[in-house]
């Protein structure tokens, strides 16, 4: 059974985290400048000069293409802690391993045929 001394280190890392990004914060708004104009004060994109009306509907398919990349990312991330495991946990790790990939992969082909990644 935990008793409340055993949270005290993360308490005291979370005060420290949280001081930190307080002092920043203010000290930031303190000695940063605070000069207005019109030029500033107009938004900015990559360096591209704005055009027409910034509410124009995005395409869909940026945000397939930029959820899909996360979930597959996010898969993927999955193999680090097998590889550093992969002796200790044997064949059976391995076959889960390969099943696991067979996963992915058939994702990725149902993906790739039903046209996702076509940018057109």
């Amino acid at each position: 059974m935990s008793s409340p001394h055993d949270y005290f280190p993360v308490i005291l890392q979370f005060l420290i985290a949280a001081g930190f990004v307080g002092v920043a914060l203010g000290a930031a708004a303190w000695a940063g400048p605070k000069r207005s104009g019109k030029q500033k004060d107009e938004s900015f994109e990559c360096g591209i000069e704005q055009t027409g009306n910034a509410r124009a509907p995005f395409s869909v398919k940026y945000f397939l293409i930029a959820i899909l990349f996360v979930i597959f990312d996010v898969e993927i991330i999955f193999l680090y802690p097998w590889a550093v495991n992969f002796k200790a946990l044997g064949l059976f790790g391995f076959v889960e391993m390969l099943v696991f990939i067979g996963f992915v992969l058939a994702g990725f082909f149902y993906v790739v045929k039903k046209g996702a990644l076509k940018w057109e």
